[in-house]
């Protein structure tokens, strides 16, 4: 990928404006949520829903909406509610019975904190609560019902079995086996990819976007997704706990087919940037604006954590 060709000050800039914007929200959220369900349940949720985080997909989701002409500060609801997606997701995923972590973020997983059937609960509660930040988000932009409905088809489709909950269901029935690359390639565009390329296609919906540019959109969240993914595999293989806020090393811990081990270390970054190329490419072909974006794409592949 060309990295010289976006500045990374300027995806710098959204990932603070989301993680800022974001947290606050999710925030006040959690408090209301925490009076609102009461008990341990409430105080589990509201420590999820609390999780720190880099916010990509939520800065995604902002540079597709003003990349599609979109301007309202009111799109920071639909981010939201694609970050609590992730959120549950997280829960789940640190269970006994899927990856068995101790850590996320750097602070304990929801069921050490609380239990395994508390946090077991708390990631499905978070479902609807994604659906009550959409609908808010949904209003605050003004956009008509028919809009909001395919904006929730599309998060709750890739939130599901045919995008993350399948993936995931994949990546555990190949504990132990060695993949294909192509393989490996389906389980990640379900686990991890389908819900970062829902946030750029949610942003582009949340604009109104027309068929040209809501299909870059997509095309280049698809191939973020995965580049995403490939770049974790590469963390996993050469970071440290400290610096990724999490053990280090699970994939081969679990006997994972991953990137790093079909492809080298070398490989899966020549790979991942690759695909970062390749999605900002899709941009430039439907005529959408690519300096925030690339520059997310030259982030995501490049990160350190």
């Amino acid at each position: 990928m060309a990295e010289a060709a976006f500045s990374l000050g300027a995806a710098t800039d959204l990932l603070i404006e989301a993680r800022e914007s974001i947290d606050s929200l999710l925030g006040d959220w959690a408090e209301h949520l925490q009076q609102e369900i009461g008990g341990r349940a409430g105080e589990a949720l509201a420590y999820a829903l609390k999780t720190p985080g880099k916010r990509v997909r939520a800065a995604l989701l902002l540079g597709a909406y003003r990349a599609a002409g979109g301007s309202s500060p009111g799109i920071v609801g639909v981010a939201a509610s694609v970050e609590t997606v992730h959120a549950y997701s997280l829960v789940h995923d640190d269970l006994p019975c899927m990856d068995d972590d101790d850590l996320r973020r750097g602070r304990p997983t929801a069921h050490r904190v609380f239990d395994v059937p508390t946090a077991t609960k708390v990631g499905f509660m978070l479902v609807p609560v994604a659906a009550r930040l959409l609908a808010v988000g949904a209003r605050e932009l003004g956009l008509a019902a028919p809009t909001l409905g395919g904006m929730a088809i599309e998060l709750f489709q890739a939130g599901g079995i045919e995008g993350m909950v399948g993936g995931q269901w994949l990546d555990l029935e190949a504990e132990g086996r060695s993949l294909a690359l192509s393989e490996l390639i389906t389980v990640h565009r379900g686990k991890t990819g389908a819900l970062i390329r829902a946030a750029c296609t949610l942003g582009g919906m949340a604009a109104e976007a027309p068929p040209r540019v809501l299909a870059a959109l997509t095309a280049y969240g698809a191939d973020v997704g995965l580049a995403f993914q490939i770049a974790d595999d590469v963390l996993d293989a050469t970071g440290t706990s400290e610096e990724l806020g999490k053990p280090a090393g699970r994939d081969a811990e679990l006997s994972k087919s991953t990137y790093v081990a079909l492809l080298g270390v070398e490989g899966a970054r020549a790979e991942a940037h690759r695909l970062a190329a390749a999605a900002t490419a899709h941009l430039e072909q439907g005529g959408v604006p690519s300096d925030a974006l690339g520059a997310l794409a030259g982030y995501i592949v490049n990160r350190t954590s």
